[in-house]
């Protein structure tokens, strides 16, 4: 059995193996093995195994590392301001949009659709959840400050996530998965990432007369 994971997250020494992990999915896709993971970050498998578990386990904690780097940012919620809540919202999507657009990422995700449509592994689920949906859980409560201190109106969360989501990514990680060489600069991801928060902010804003949009 894994030991329990640790609440502060993996050690640099684990954060290392799960780096390489990342590096052989960019060159080798799914031909991963816990030996080539053993060679690759110069450890025993019988490591692999205590600290991970298995297969599963190793590519379970991959993706919490890789999505541990989406940050929600640091904002005082009984002083959050519209400027603060503005900067909290476009961070994150630049944050985001760095991750998913990463050549990392992109390997991950391209195994995991492929293992979702064979039936392979649980990855496509390990992914959804450690990924996707935990981020959804560390964005949304910015947005409910947001709501509670008068900035923005909405009625449900998930609805506003997904929406403020599909303005920073657009159809860049669909394009990124099908081959296109798009590449962005740092500057273009922060740029697109305030305007993707201006347009929420214009939906979902807060006004005298009531919410701008309401979700359906």
């Amino acid at each position: 059995m894994p030991a329990p994971p640790d609440p502060k997250g993996p050690t640099a020494r684990q954060q290392a193996v799960l780096d390489a992990v990342l590096g052989l999915m960019v060159e080798e896709g799914d031909h991963l093995t816990m030996a080539a993971v053993a060679r690759r970050a110069s450890c025993s498998k019988e490591t692999l195994y205590k600290w991970f578990g298995d297969r599963d386990g190793l590519l379970t904690a991959t993706v919490q590392w890789q999505a541990s780097k989406v940050r929600a940012g640091n904002y005082d919620r009984q002083r959050l301001d519209a400027a603060a809540l503005r900067d909290s919202l476009a961070n994150f999507g630049a944050n985001w949009l760095q991750v998913i657009s990463s050549s990392t990422s992109i390997a991950l995700n391209r195994i995991a659709i492929g293992h979702a449509a064979s039936g392979k592994s649980n990855l496509g689920g390990i992914v959804l959840a450690n990924g996707r949906f935990a981020i959804g859980e560390r964005l949304k409560p910015v947005l409910e400050a947001g709501r509670d201190a008068g900035l923005l109106s909405f009625d449900d969360t998930e609805t506003a996530f997904r929406t403020f989501i599909g303005l920073v990514g657009r159809d860049v990680q669909i394009r990124l998965l099908l081959g296109d060489e798009l590449k962005m600069t740092n500057a273009e991801i922060e740029r697109d990432a305030a305007r993707a928060a201006e347009q929420f902010l214009a939906l979902y804003g807060a006004t005298k007369s009531g919410p701008r949009i309401r979700s359906l």
